[in-house]
């Protein structure tokens, strides 16, 4: 596992553990000055992106993409429902909304903050965007413990950092069940030693 510092692979770490497979970290640091991912991430896939997974002779990039290879290899049933239920299709289109929709006016919302004043015109529309993001997945998981079943998924999975970013752009009160989730998530023991292991 390839985990860059401040990124999305913590969730992959997290769902390492709660599978209970063997692993081992290698860390890499931002750059201070571009907040980029460093040249040598370059060597593991050649984007230079985190996260990004080694399997034997596979090697994994996307986060999707690798939560769902590590469920179908290492879930033993857990972490996705069966194809046959009526959870699936839901559970389908949560863990693809994560990174396809819902990231978008997180990472405008991050990036154009850089900009200073040549970013005030976007803020309206980026506002926006999470408002209706944000505001869809906080009912989603009102009055329910993960967005889908009884049990955590793959979906909560990629969902958790979507959460985690919520709660640092907008506050807990914002987005009170989403919080609530967030909370959830960062209780849990293997997320404790996720933390453990490859630092916060």
């Amino acid at each position: 596992m390839h985990h860059l510092n401040s990124s999305r692979s913590r969730r992959i770490t997290w769902l390492l553990e709660e599978l209970g497979v063997e692993y081992q970290v290698v860390t890499y640091q931002r750059d201070a000055a571009t907040f980029l991912a460093p040249p040598e991430l370059k060597a593991i896939h050649p984007l230079g992106k985190s996260p990004v997974i080694r399997d034997g002779g596979r090697v994994i990039i996307e986060s999707g993409a690798i939560v769902d290879y590590l469920i179908r290899h290492y879930g033993n049933g857990r972490f996705a429902p069966p194809q046959s239920s009526s959870d699936y299709e839901r559970y389908v289109q949560l863990l693809h909304y994560a990174e396809g929709s819902a990231m978008l006016p997180l990472m405008l919302k991050m990036n154009v903050g850089r900009l200073g004043d040549a970013g005030l015109p976007l803020e309206p529309r980026i506002r926006s965007e999470l408002q209706n993001h944000l505001g869809w997945l906080d009912r989603e998981i009102t009055g329910r413990d993960w967005f889908v079943g009884s049990d955590p998924s793959g979906a909560d999975v990629q969902l958790s950092f979507v959460a985690q970013l919520a709660i640092r752009f907008c506050g807990r009160e914002a987005y009170p069940h989403l919080s609530a989730f967030v909370d959830r998530v960062e209780a849990r023991p293997a997320y404790q030693r996720a933390l453990a292991r490859s630092g916060a």
